[in-house]
C-alpha cells in the first residue's frame, strides 16, 4: 500500500499473462469525505491488503471500470458483502454471476459525485471504459485507457512489440489495437477526451504501468494525439 496523494492510495498487485506480455496489476482506493472507501479496479485480496485496508475505513464501492477488470470481484464481495458493486454494461453482461447496483452506462447521482467524477469513454466497438477524477488530489484514474510499462519486466522481443503498439514508457498511450477500433466512433470519443483533459489532472493513474506525476497534461495530450 502507498499513499499517493490526499485520500489516494494504491496497491500494486502481481502481473498477469495477457496477449504475451506481464501486465502490471494495480488498485486505487480513495477514502470519500464521509469516510467510506472507494475502491477501483480490486486486485487478488490477501490478508494483508485486508489488514491495511481496515486502517483505512470500510469498504463501500467495488468498481469495475470495463470489460477486463472483473477477475477479483467475488472474493472482495464475499469479504465485504455490504459493499455496493458498479460495472459497465459490458461487463455487467460478462459476469452475471456478479449482482451489480448499476452501470456506468446509466445516467445517474453518483454516490461518491461530490468527491469523483467520471466519463464513460465510448465509441469503440472493442471496449469502453469509465474513467474516473478524484478532485481533492487532482488525479486522473484509468484502467486501460492509457497504458505505460517500464518494460523492465519484459524481455527484448516483448519490448519491442510493447513499443510498436505504444505501451512502453515513457511514451504509453492508448494500445494500437483499441485505437485502431475508432475509425468509425472518434466524435464520441473526441467528446470524451476533451472533458479528460478540461479535468486538467496533476497525476495520471493507470491500471498497467508508469504512474505520470509530472508535465501531465502534455503527457495526456501526446498520448492522445492520434484523436485530437
Amino acid at each position: 500500500m502507498e499513499k499517493l496523494a490526499h485520500e489516494i492510495w494504491i496497491f500494486n498487485g502481481n502481473p498477469v499473462q495477457f496477449l504475451g506480455l506481464p501486465f502490471s496489476t494495480r488498485m486505487t482506493l480513495v477514502r470519500l469525505s464521509n469516510g467510506d472507501l472507494w475502491v477501483h479496479s480490486p486486485i487478488k485480496l490477501s490478508d494483508t491488503i485486508k489488514e491495511q485496508i481496515g486502517t483505512l475505513g470500510q469498504v463501500k464501492y467495488l468498481i469495475a471500470p470495463n470489460h477486463l477488470h472483473h477477475l477479483f470481484l467475488p472474493e472482495w464481495i464475499a469479504a465485504y458483502p455490504s459493499a455496493e458493486v458498479y460495472g459497465t454494461s459490458e461487463v455487467i453482461k460478462k459476469r452475471n454471476d456478479i449482482t451489480f447496483d448499476a452501470s456506468f452506462n446509466e445516467q445517474q447521482d453518483w454516490p461518491w459525485r461530490a468527491d469523483i467524477e467520471q466519463e464513460m469513454f465510448t465509441g469503440s466497438p472493442l471496449m469502453e471504459e469509465c474513467v474516473f477524477y478524484h478532485k481533492g488530489s487532482n488525479t486522473l484514474i484509468v484502467t486501460d485507457l492509457v497504458e505505460n510499462f517500464s518494460g523492465r519486466n519484459f524481455n527484448y522481443w516483448q519490448r519491442l512489440v510493447a513499443k510498436g503498439v505504444g505501451i512502453l514508457a515513457p511514451n504509453g498511450k492508448m494500445p494500437l489495437d483499441w485505437r485502431l477500433s475508432f475509425m468509425f466512433g472518434k466524435t464520441h470519443a473526441r467528446k470524451h477526451i476533451k472533458r479528460v483533459l478540461a479535468w486538467e489532472p496533476d497525476i495520471l493513474i493507470m491500471s498497467h504501468g508508469e504512474i505520470v506525476k509530472e508535465n501531465t497534461g502534455k503527457f495526456l495530450a501526446r498520448s492522445f494525439d492520434w484523436l485530437i
